[in-house]
């Protein structure tokens, strides 16, 4: 895989307040595109970061139809990454990359 291409793949950091009690964890939540899947999402947060992952659980979230000022309107559908880093390993989502 090349090297943009892992840029691709982590679109940004969710910062929450629930993806920061994981990080108690080890934990570290990703948004990343549609099409991703779990190696690829491994070996870029590897890459990019130069960190050991054990584990990556995804997360695809439909987009709710809402109304605004009386007219129908959809969110955008959503994917989630929740990548456990191995003991030991961090990631400083404040910093970039």
């Amino acid at each position: 895989m090349s090297e943009l291409k892992h840029y691709d793949l982590i679109l940004s950091p969710v910062i929450t307040e629930k993806s920061t009690a994981v990080s108690e964890f080890n934990q570290v939540v990703f948004k990343v595109p549609l099409t991703a899947t779990k190696p690829e999402i491994r070996a870029a947060v590897e890459k990019l970061f130069q960190v050991k992952v054990t584990a990556v659980n995804t997360i695809r979230t439909e987009g709710k139809t809402k109304r605004f000022r009386g007219r129908l309107g959809k969110r955008s559908d959503v994917k989630k990454a929740v990548v456990t880093l191995a003991e030991g390993q961090s990631i400083d989502v404040t910093t970039g990359i």
